[in-house]
């Protein structure tokens, strides 16, 4: 319950609103019951990311396009329009687990997508993790555009965008593809 009541405070008022009173309040308890099972505030709100994570991670994988690069991209952007707070707690806060990029493409929480993606495009592994981590970087400046400015969300803009990342980004490989066998002949 005090997880949950933590995770209601982020999502509704900002990781930084994560506090023994507004926790205790939203509980409708005093203080006590918080710091007895949290002895800091900090592993409160760690523990407050990781079910953010779980619901982020829920949220993307409910599939609203036939293609699943193309819809976890735009649940990744509707994500930031609709759950600003969460948004800015799990990608701009400083609590994330993974501290790089290599981290991030080679994470277990990865492993069904991009093996959805691998057969979708046909591509070995390392390739399908370079489409990724083009559309993942694009995707997220986006989102994050979204999240932190006064732009308007525009679905049918924001499609034609990823497609053509997407196309590019697997163009590109194929490129890289061809110029490998040609300088190795």
């Amino acid at each position: 319950m005090v997880i949950d009541a933590a995770f209601e405070t982020a999502r509704e008022a900002g990781v930084e609103n994560i506090n023994a009173r507004t926790v205790a309040k939203k509980l409708n308890c005093s203080t006590q019951p918080v710091m007895y099972h949290f002895a800091t505030i900090e592993e409160l709100k760690t523990a407050a990311y990781t079910e953010a994570d779980r619901y982020h991670t829920e949220y993307l994988m409910h599939m609203t396009q036939d293609d699943i690069l193309l819809s976890i991209g735009l649940n990744y952007i509707r994500f930031a329009v609709e759950e600003p707070y969460l948004f800015r707690f799990l990608f701009q806060s400083g609590f994330a687990v993974e501290k790089s990029l290599l981290e991030m493409i080679n994470s277990k929480e990865l492993i069904p997508v991009l093996s959805a993606m691998q057969g979708a495009m046909g591509l070995n592994t390392e390739q399908t993790k370079k489409v990724f981590l083009t559309l993942a970087l694009f995707v997220h400046g986006y989102a994050s555009i979204l999240v932190n400015n006064s732009l308007e969300y525009d679905e049918s803009l924001i499609t034609t965008h990823l497609e053509r990342v997407y196309t590019g980004a697997i163009l590109a490989i194929q490129e890289e593809e061809k110029s490998s066998k040609g300088a190795s002949k």
